[in-house]
């Protein structure tokens, strides 16, 4: 599972990294950056959770 991120979207509202800080960063203006592009076993709630916090969505998971 693949996690990417359209940054054109991206907002900068911070909410994606609450609930997976493992999977993403946060920039110094505030924007999402993927950090981990292959979701590790063990990550994959964590990272359905950022999608969903996604207010853009920004994120999206490749199976």
């Amino acid at each position: 599972m693949k996690l990417l991120l359209d940054s054109t979207r991206c907002q900068g509202y911070g909410l994606c990294q609450e609930p997976a800080p493992e999977l993403i960063d946060i920039d110094d203006w505030g924007y999402a950056q993927v950090r981990v592009h292959d979701v590790p076993p063990g990550s994959e709630d964590a990272a359905e959770a950022a999608v969903a916090a996604c207010p853009n969505s920004a994120l999206k998971l490749v199976k």
